[in-house]
C-alpha cells in the first residue's frame, strides 16, 4: 500500500526522531544535543522534549532531559503483542544451561539487533545485555546471521547505512570484506565473532526460522575468549544450538 506524504503526521514523526535520540549513551540531553542528535532544528526539538516532559514520558531539571520509566510502555506494546519472547525464553534457559554459557536471542531493526530474550550465566561483557538492548548487526554474531537472510540488495542498504566503526582492532569495517564473511556465514549456517565486539569476548549465533523458512530471529551463545576461544565454539555448542533451532521451527509464527 502507497502512503502518500499527506497521509502522515510531521509532528509525530519528529517526536519519534527526538525519542530515538536518548540511548545508554545518552541518557541525560539537553535541547541542543537533542536538535543535533536528532537532526532537528533547536525550537522543533524543544517542543518535542517539552511535550514528553508534559505527558509524564520525560523528566526536565531546567537544562537537561530524561526519559522516564513510563516510556517503557511504548515497548512492552510490542513485547506483550508477539509471542516470540516468551517461545523463546525456555529453550534459551535450557541452552544456557547445556553449554554452561549465556544465551540469547534478539531480532533485526534496521542497522542494529534488540535482544528480547535472554539467559545469563555470568556476566562476560562490559555493557549488561537484556532484553531491549540494542547492538549494531554488522559486528555481532546474531547480527551477521540475520544479515545473511536479507537480499543482496536489502544488505547493502542496511551496510550503507550503518556506521562502521571499530570496536577492537579485531572489528571488520570494510564493505567488501564484511559482504565476504557474511556470504560465508549464508553458507555454512552459522556466524562465529572472535573479540570483535569486545575484546575477551567471543560468540556464536544461528537464525531461527519459521516451518515456511523465513528467518525470524537468531540465537546466540557468548563466552570468554580466555574460557572457550572462538575456534572451540562450534563444537562445543552448535549441537546443542541445531537442536533448539530445529525444535523452533514448527513453533514459531
Amino acid at each position: 500500500m502507497a502512503i502518500g506524504e499527506r497521509d502522515l503526521m510531521g509532528g509525530f514523526a519528529k517526536g519519534l526522531k527526538v525519542l530515538e535520540a536518548f540511548g545508554p549513551e545518552r541518557q541525560r540531553l539537553s535541547i541542543t544535543e537533542a536538535a543535533e542528535t536528532s537532526g532537528l532544528d533547536r525550537a522543533t526539538a524543544r517542543r518535542c522534549l517539552l511535550t514528553l516532559a508534559e505527558l509524564g514520558y520525560a523528566d526536565y531539571d531546567g537544562k537537561f532531559f530524561s526519559l522516564t520509566p513510563k516510556i517503557l510502555r511504548i515497548g512492552h506494546a510490542w513485547l506483550s503483542a508477539t509471542p516470540l519472547p516468551v517461545l523463546l525464553q525456555p529453550h534459551l534457559d535450557q541452552l544456557s544451561e547445556r553449554v554452561g554459557h549465556s544465551a540469547s536471542a534478539s531480532i533485526l531493526d534496521n542497522t542494529e539487533i534488540v535482544y528480547i530474550a535472554r539467559a545469563a550465566q555470568k556476566r562476560v561483557m562490559s555493557i549488561n545485555l537484556m532484553p531491549g538492548s540494542r547492538l549494531l548487526a554488522y559486528s555481532a554474531s546474531m547480527g551477521r546471521v540475520l544479515l545473511a537472510a536479507l537480499s543482496e540488495q536489502e544488505l547493502d542498504a542496511v551496510l550503507h547505512s550503518s556506521q562502521l566503526k571499530a570496536h577492537t582492532p579485531r572489528t571488520l569495517i570494510d564493505p567488501a570484506l564484511l559482504k565476504a564473511e557474511i556470504a560465508r556465514v549464508r553458507e555454512q549456517g552459522y556466524a562465529v565473532i572472535d573479540q570483535e565486539l569486545e575484546i575477551g569476548l567471543c560468540s556464536i549465533a544461528v537464525p531461527v526460522s519459521n516451518d515456511r523458512g523465513r528467518v525470524v530471529a537468531a540465537i546466540n551463545v557468548g563466552a570468554p575468549a580466555a574460557v572457550l576461544p572462538a575456534s572451540d565454539l562450534p563444537g562445543h555448542c552448535l549441537p546443542a544450538m541445531l537442536e533448539m533451532q530445529a525444535k523452533l521451527r514448527p513453533l514459531l509464527p
